[in-house]
């Protein structure tokens, strides 16, 4: 089949773990022509916003990936948030994909591709949401002027041609449905996911993880990744890590400390030999750190890597906040600050849990609900 992956709304970078890529990269490995329409815009490592070259190239994965700048007729400053492109529907055309997913469902242009679902109505067309209250409509301007009345306006205008609107929790779900108005006949979950490791790669890769950091069984090696802010939490793991003297224990965060938590970050890494601070890990090296690892934690926020942390089967421990118990029903912990975080970590050390039996719970869980192989195979339905 053709698949269209529309990444004009949020922000396609090559290379990288993020949903949009998996699913992308999924589709090649499953025999599909795939071509990704993205816009310049993209983040990098240390979240600043920047604008690469409008182009058509294939990545080293074999993806044909097509940027487009905004459409020259509105001024650059209103263009990034109103996202208007130039050629989308030309595009369409030639590639005359079977399937559309429009990743993030803020902006024009999906007027654009619904207006080529009218006029083809045997395409499958999906737009997912990653849209909640807490990474999103926060300022006044940004929730009754955006959000209201442009986003939410172009949405209901799209609805008839949409076969389903894709929500990754149930926070984005409940926006959705409570703020947009999307009516529940048109919402479908469809959780960030990830790869199940395989039992033979998952043992090679722990075992060579674990040998490297020198690590025997006993031992607990606990990860924490990704942009670290206030946000996400960090300060309260080192500090309750920092305050359990458990031998044991080790952690390795990943990723990069931004300005507002660093230097005290910084501090409170030195002060323990064992925490390490890697930073910016591939995709590869981060499945094989998950893998050799007992706890991934994410004690602030949200992160796609926490499924693949659960297809790594390891023990989550998450922020309390609606969505996560899906994912900490059997195998992890749910917590809402430092002393919560500290209790878990006593738990752990006095050998009150069975982390192998939790484990075992996180692989099943992935199995049953993360697969990017099932999840891709949706699109095309």
């Amino acid at each position: 089949m053709k698949v269209a992956h529309v990444c004009l709304s949020n922000y396609y970078m090559d290379d990288r773990a993020y949903q949009e890529n998996e699913l992308v990269e999924e589709h090649i490995r499953q025999g599909h022509e795939v071509l990704v329409i993205a816009s310049t815009q993209i983040f990098t490592t240390d979240r600043r916003r920047e604008f690469v070259e409008p182009g058509h190239y294939r990545c080293k994965q074999g993806i044909e990936v097509i940027r487009l700048p905004y459409h020259p007729w509105v001024p650059h400053p209103v263009a990034k948030s109103l996202r208007p492109h130039k050629g989308v529907y030309q595009l369409l055309k030639e590639f005359a994909p079977d399937s559309i997913l429009f990743h993030g469902m803020c902006g024009w242009e999906l007027v654009t591709v619904s207006r080529y679902k009218k006029a083809h109505p045997q395409v499958r067309f999906y737009v997912d949401t990653h849209t909640d209250f807490i990474n999103s409509a926060r300022g006044p301007v940004s929730k009754w002027g955006l959000h209201y009345l442009y986003y939410r306006t172009i949405v209901h205008w799209c609805l008839p041609w949409i076969d389903k609107i894709l929500y990754i929790s149930s926070l984005t779900g409940k926006f959705a449905r409570e703020f947009y108005g999307i009516p529940d006949d048109k919402l479908e979950f469809y959780p960030l996911g990830g790869h199940p490791v395989e039992d033979d790669e998952y043992r090679a890769l722990r075992e060579s993880t674990r040998k490297d950091l020198g690590l025997s069984d006993e031992q607990v090696l606990f990860v924490q990744s990704g942009k670290q802010s206030a946000s996400k939490k960090l300060l309260d793991t080192l500090n309750a890590f920092t305050g359990n003297p458990d031998p044991r224990f080790r952690l390795v965060l990943v990723g990069s400390l931004l300005e507002d938590i660093r230097d005290q970050a910084q501090t409170l890494i030195d002060s323990d030999d064992r925490v390490y601070f890697w930073g910016w890990q591939t995709p590869v090296e981060l499945r094989a750190l998950l893998c050799g690892a007992d706890v991934y934690l994410q004690p602030g926020s949200q992160s796609a890597t926490m499924q693949t942390s659960l297809c790594c089967r390891c023990v989550p421990v998450l922020e309390d906040i609606e969505g996560h118990g899906i994912y900490t029903e059997n195998n992890g912990w749910r917590v809402n600050n430092e002393q919560q975080l500290a209790a878990v970590l006593a738990d752990v050390s006095s050998g009150a849990v069975d982390l192998r039996a939790m484990a075992a719970e996180s692989e099943k869980l992935a199995r049953q609900r993360l697969d990017y192989a099932v999840l891709a195979r949706r699109i095309l339905d």
